[in-house]
């Protein structure tokens, strides 16, 4: 009988019999058709194990958090085992709300386990999305009201640049202050007024939800405010009249 590379295994994609069998190996077998005139008959090995994809949609329904073990990352993503024979991927761009990933590693590490949520289920295809990021809110939902317009916030600088500061802010949020709005006086270089690692008190200029970024000020507009820098407040010289 004849036992073809696509009955023998569920799960695996078999492009050569040796990767399954060798020859002089005993097998089991289901006959699955016979054909008397031709004297041939089929036979399946897979038949004999149970398809895990048969109930795939009742075990990991859309929503389901679940824990599996991370077995190997890609550009793209991470591929976890959910259970003998069934992989899922998290796609790159469902590892994080906030923070920009360019590799899964930053996040996983081959072998460990982690917790996602099933976003999809192709049966046929035998294809499991998962997202990581879902299991917790998305802070850009609910930002607006949140950290409306002109709020006072406070952060830690996390990046300086030539045009200005980065600033992950209480929510874990990045926010940006650009070198425009560090100052009411004239700077020379950025690193004479903040530090990475340095807390500092700002204000909310704009906030752009679809592109996920965030305006801020350490300006006082002519105000007589504190701005908080650091450890130490410094007290705004007045504007020449």
């Amino acid at each position: 009988g004849l036992i073809h590379v696509s009955e023998m295994s569920w799960t695996k994609t078999i492009s050569d019999p040796s990767e399954m069998v060798n020859i002089g190996d005993e097998v089991e077998a289901i006959v699955l058709s016979i054909q008397k005139d031709d004297g041939k008959i089929s036979l399946g090995m897979k038949q004999t194990e149970r398809n895990p994809w048969e109930d795939i949609e009742k075990n990991y329904p859309i929503g389901k958090i679940v824990e599996a073990e991370i077995r190997n990352l890609t550009n793209y993503g991470a591929f976890v085992e959910l259970e003998p024979g069934v992989d899922g991927l998290i796609h790159i761009s469902d590892l994080s709300w906030i923070k920009k990933v360019s590799h899964p590693s930053e996040m996983l590490k081959k072998g460990e386990k982690t917790k996602a949520q099933v976003l999809s289920v192709d049966k046929e295809s035998k294809k499991i999305t998962l997202g990581i990021k879902q299991l917790s809110e998305n802070p850009w939902e609910s930002i607006e009201k949140t950290m409306p317009i002109g709020t006072t916030v406070k952060g830690v600088v996390k990046k300086i640049t030539a045009f200005g500061i980065f600033v992950q802010l209480e929510n874990h949020v990045d926010g940006l202050i650009h070198i425009n709005e560090l100052s009411d006086q004239p700077i020379g270089k950025i690193e004479d007024i903040v530090s990475v690692g340095d807390p500092i008190t700002a204000r909310v200029l704009k906030i752009d939800t679809e592109n996920k970024k965030i305006s801020l000020s350490m300006k006082t507009d002519g105000k007589k405010d504190d701005i908080v820098v650091g450890k130490k407040k410094k007290k705004t010289p007045p504007k020449d009249e």
